[in-house]
């Protein structure tokens, strides 16, 4: 069974633009719709559609990819950039499926998630993930991975027939046991919030940060999400992608609906 892999956003929490800046990202942004990005999510296709996190533009998102439904959810961690969206799926529960939505978590992202959705527990089916818990779903495998950010934060290896692929949207340096699993990855999606001078260290990597620690870890293909473009230094995706060259292709962007096949 072919399975597809897309960006649903990338962004970190304030977007590129944001509302509020006129960096020269933000600029550069604004003046070229296909360097816009909206908050972190990702979605697998294959038979059936599953989405890990739910941000604030999900609705813009799943029709910008053409979804009319979704299977399930999966949660990384439960601050507002991904799980904002949420309410979307009230509708779809509520008119489509007429069950309620599975949806997968650690015990800290659910507790978050339902204490803001508290209104919505009748539309949601949660099932508590464990460190290092595997849950298999239309033929893919994903094993959910401790990073390094709020407590019960987790990426997930996602497991095909073809392809091994680590997607961490947000984390600081991975812990050894989850650097361990993801080693010789075919493909690593990592946060990559800050340009240069990293705020948070404990939290998010840096560009160089990311790609410092995909290339340790051999994957073959890494992928910087969880842009902001504008915190330390502003840079622009003509800018960075000029960066990028030295790396010779194994390095690259991620972008809003950019797609390919696991």
């Amino acid at each position: 069974m072919a399975h597809s892999f897309t960006f649903m956003g990338t962004a970190a929490g304030c977007g590129v633009p944001s509302f509020f800046c006129d960096c020269p990202a933000c600029t550069e942004a604004r003046e070229n719709p296909a360097v816009r990005r909206g908050d972190c999510g990702v979605m697998i296709r294959g038979e059936k559609t599953l989405v890990i996190d739910t941000p604030p533009d999900a609705r813009h998102q799943l029709m910008r990819e053409g979804i009319r439904s979704v299977d399930e959810i999966l949660f990384t961690h439960a601050h507002y950039d991904h799980i904002g969206g949420l309410g979307e799926y009230e509708y779809l529960v509520q008119l489509v499926h007429k069950r309620p939505m599975p949806t997968y978590g650690s015990e800290a992202a659910l507790q978050g998630i339902l204490a803001e959705f508290h209104y919505m527990d009748y539309c949601l089916d949660t099932h508590v993930l464990a460190p290092f818990d595997t849950h298999e779903f239309d033929g893919v495998r994903y094993t959910a991975l401790p990073v390094t950010h709020a407590p019960g934060t987790f990426g997930y290896l996602i497991e095909t027939p073809n392809t091994r692929l680590f997607y961490a949207s947000d984390t600081g340096k991975l812990p050894p046991e989850t650097a361990e699993r993801v080693c010789g990855c075919d493909v690593l999606a990592m946060d990559a919030t800050f340009w240069k001078r990293n705020w948070s260290p404990d939290a998010h990597h840096s560009v160089q940060e990311c790609i410092e620690e995909g290339l340790a870890l051999d994957a073959k293909t890494v992928y910087l999400t969880h842009l902001c473009m504008h915190y330390d230094e502003p840079i622009t995706v003509v800018e960075l992608e000029e960066y990028l060259k030295q790396y010779e292709g194994r390095v690259r962007l991620a972008f809003d609906g950019l797609t390919f096949e696991i």
